[in-house]
């Protein structure tokens, strides 16, 4: 699912390191999965999840985290990740990320799914009306089940 550039409130820079290269000599695809990692932790710290888990053990943890990879990376070279709520239900939200290399051409589309956990319970937890309103206003848009 693509969307449009204006869709993404959340963008990161990034240079590629050459340590994150495989044998054929472009960027390995576990480096792409902690590119998705650094942006849903960035996301994360936006909407005040991080600070949240510190003060109340409320916070996301990943129930899936998918990449399907369009073209590969290479060293040198930059990057920017995209990243955007594209659903909200009751205990789960998702992220969509886009990995563009350094002349703005998608390299990987991916999409984690997120569950709200209560770490004192060891159970699920719901999305808070106060949560959804603070990424409605940080993605300047109502997010339902699913994007239309």
């Amino acid at each position: 699912m693509r969307i449009t550039d204006t869709e993404f409130p959340l963008q990161l820079s990034r240079k590629i390191d050459w340590s994150g290269l495989d044998y054929f000599g472009h960027v390995n695809n576990i480096s792409y999965f902690r590119y998705i990692q650094t942006a849903r932790v960035n996301y994360m710290e936006h909407i005040g999840l991080v600070e949240s888990y510190s003060t109340e053990k409320k916070g996301p943890i990943v129930a899936s985290c998918k990449c399907d990879f369009i073209q590969p990376l290479f060293y040198p070279g930059d990057i920017t990740i995209r990243s955007s709520i594209n659903f909200i239900k009751k205990t789960s939200f998702g992220i969509y990320h886009q990995i563009l290399n350094d002349k703005g051409e998608i390299a990987a589309d991916a999409q984690d799914v997120m569950v709200m956990f209560d770490f004192e319970k060891n159970a699920k937890s719901p999305v808070t009306a106060e949560l959804r309103e603070i990424i409605e206003q940080l993605e300047n848009k109502h997010i339902g089940k699913n994007r239309e």
